[in-house]
């Protein structure tokens, strides 16, 4: 069966994509309170400026910004359980 497998795999990646999506969104929204802005501790890593290359014609402007949270990972964990459980 190997559509299956297949299935679950982009379930499992759609599942950790939201939960870093939403555990992002309550680690800015918990930022500004201050019992709860240990959720939005975190490191930005990526492209401090953006990479630009000019062909003339087109521009093609490169950039990578990530930012892992305490918030962002406790909401990746949640996904993972919540697909176990699925």
């Amino acid at each position: 069966m190997k559509g299956t497998g297949s299935k679950n795999t982009w379930a499992l990646f759609l599942m950790v994509l939201t939960g870093i999506v939403l555990g992002g969104f309550i680690g800015m929204l918990a930022e500004g309170v201050p019992a709860l802005s240990w959720l939005s501790y975190g490191q930005t890593f990526g492209l401090s400026s953006p990479i630009v290359l000019d062909l003339g014609i087109l521009v093609l402007t490169f950039a990578l910004n990530i930012r892992i949270t305490v918030a962002g990972i406790i909401g990746v964990l949640i996904s993972i359980i919540i697909y176990r459980f699925l």
